[in-house]
């Protein structure tokens, strides 16, 4: 079932209205799955995720035709805040999105501000530190965290409104690669375990492609290609836009071109290995 339905989407910015951000974007997303939104720097990523909470047309202004329906209600005709109950959006940066004196504090915030009552204010908090394992940083202010603990706290505070949908502007950006895998394992817990629906930004291709079960491709603000992950990555598109595919990947379809057909595509370095090793074997 659809969660996301977006009808001739087009916007330009109040700054340079005569250049079009985004272009006729039609695009469908069902509940529960975990969708890749790939592209080079400055075709219209963030743009269009901000479509998604209202923060595009109610806080940034500009021309904006067409529809983004979450859910059953369309983005133009209700405010930015109710739309935080079912859309969550982390940026690339958690510390910018981090207010409060410590992380209980930063977990409650935005549930007060929504006048909900302090007795289930603190179970959704209680329960949020077990889910996101940081009960031993509860009472840490946000400056004191690493990047990675910090990261946990961004997403810790969109869960404690339990939103059906999660959008990540880049959130390994800021991290090394061990830190990388562990947050990309707890969205992907988080879209399969609590089945909220993923939408992830991300340039470093080879980390993510395990989790996405679609991948969605814009260039030059029009969404140039989209469909399950197997079928995407190999299309030649990718590297003429400029994204960097695995090298698994370009190793399967230089295979491919000599006439050899592997069974599955190796879609992480973990899945080539395996392949040769029972090639050998």
């Amino acid at each position: 079932m659809e969660i996301i339905n977006i009808k001739n989407l087009s916007f330009a910015y109040s700054s340079n209205p005569t250049k079009m951000i985004l272009k006729d974007i039609n695009l469908k997303i069902n509940r529960g799955e975990f969708i890749l939104l790939c592209g080079p720097t400055g075709c219209g990523k963030t743009t269009l995720i901000e479509c998604l909470n209202g923060l595009i047309p109610h806080f940034h202004s500009g021309i904006f035709e067409g529809h983004v329906i979450i859910g059953d209600k369309d983005t133009r005709d209700y405010p930015v805040h109710e739309f935080s109950k079912y859309v969550g959006l982390l940026f690339q940066n958690p510390e910018n999105q981090l207010v409060s004196m410590n992380v209980e504090k930063e977990l409650s915030f935005a549930l007060e501000n929504f006048g909900i009552n302090p007795i289930e204010i603190k179970a959704r908090v209680n329960d949020v530190l077990k889910i996101m394992n940081i009960e031993n940083i509860r009472y840490k202010a946000p400056y004191d965290l690493s990047g990675g603990q910090q990261q946990k706290v961004a997403i810790a505070s969109i869960l404690t409104l339990d939103p059906e949908i999660i959008i990540f502007d880049e959130p390994t950006s800021n991290l090394d690669p061990v830190g990388a895998m562990k947050i990309l394992a707890l969205i992907s817990d988080l879209n399969k375990r609590y089945k909220k629906t993923i939408i992830l930004i991300e340039h470093r291709l080879e980390m993510v492609l395990r989790y996405a079960t679609k991948i969605i491709v814009m260039n030059d603000g029009k969404i140039i290609s989209k469909g399950k992950t197997e079928e995407i990555i190999i299309e030649d598109i990718l590297e003429k836009i400029g994204l960097r595919i695995p090298k698994s990947v370009i190793l399967y379809k230089l295979l491919k071109k000599d006439g050899y057909n592997l069974e599955n595509i190796p879609l992480t370095p973990e899945d080539l290995a395996n392949y040769l090793l029972k090639l050998g074997g």
